[in-house]
């Protein structure tokens, strides 16, 4: 359908490998650009950079298994259902696409390309790579424990602490130290974090593999993000062979949410080169 403005817009559902639907939603015409969400995220989670590249691009934001409206899929889930589930997706589009990924969807990108799917290049926000491995399966028990309960404020806590590992003073700057009762219309995002967490346990923190990558490579970041991120991302531009790494003065890992303008410009501008 193509709205008021113009803009042709679609939303479908399609089985992936396994059965499992993925909803997705597909925003102007032209060259395919998929974008994949982070943890907590969905179909919302790129609109607004997707928005300012709808003009000229085929934006595709589908719904990562786990997170509604698509469905929660097997447990415990892999990075290799991710690209499964992209596959999908691509299989779909019919053509090799451009494709981006917000933190762990940046992530699910990785694997995607070293898979050999076919990716024309990479659009990547702040892949946390340092959050991996077994130490988080007694946060992943903890943080099911709490979301049992219903207390969805510790919850969230936890995982900004423990996995997003975001200092106790911005947190406090940000109001979130005290865990806050949610309000009753927020989407509970916990299947689809306690997913993310069972794919991030089983993960090596071998950030030199992605030297594999053949793709060209827009690695973005804010400039002010808090470690360990900026040391992770240093490692991941030294390892990718065709890199472009751009900082964003004065943003932090909330950027594709807090300055869509400054984000899609970067990608519209990499991608007119690429092309």
């Amino acid at each position: 359908m193509v709205n008021e403005s113009g803009t042709r817009r679609e939303l479908g559902t399609l089985a992936s490998f396994d059965g499992t639907d993925i909803v997705w939603r597909r925003i102007g015409a032209g060259d395919p650009v998929v974008m994949v969400h982070g943890s907590g995220g969905g179909l919302h989670s790129w609109q607004p950079v997707a928005e300012r590249l709808a003009d000229r691009y085929a934006v595709w934001l589908p719904a990562r298994r786990g997170y509604e409206p698509s469905g929660p899929g097997h447990s415990p889930k892999t990075f290799a259902d991710e690209v499964g589930d992209l596959k999908a997706l691509i299989e779909r589009i019919g053509r090799p696409v451009h494709l981006a990924g917000m933190s762990y969807g940046a992530t699910v990108a990785l694997h995607a390309a070293v898979a050999g799917l076919p990716v024309r290049s990479l659009l990547l926000w702040e892949p946390p790579l340092f959050a991996v491995g077994e130490q988080l399966a007694p946060v992943l028990d903890e943080f099911r424990d709490l979301s049992a309960k219903g207390e969805r404020g510790r919850a969230g806590l936890l995982l900004a602490e423990k996995v997003a590992r975001i200092p106790a003073a911005l947190l406090e700057a940000m109001g979130a130290s005290e865990p806050a009762a949610h309000e009753s219309d927020e989407p509970d995002d916990s299947a689809g974090w306690s997913l993310d967490l069972e794919s991030l346990i089983a993960e090596p923190a071998d950030v030199e593999r992605w030297s594999a990558v053949t793709a060209p490579t827009l690695l973005m970041r804010g400039a002010d993000t808090w470690q360990p991120m900026p040391e992770t991302l240093d490692r991941l531009a030294a390892a990718l062979p065709h890199v472009t790494d751009v900082p964003f003065p004065g943003q932090m890992h909330f950027a594709p949410s807090v300055a869509p303008d400054a984000v899609a410009a970067e990608i519209a501008r990499f991608l007119s080169v690429t092309d």
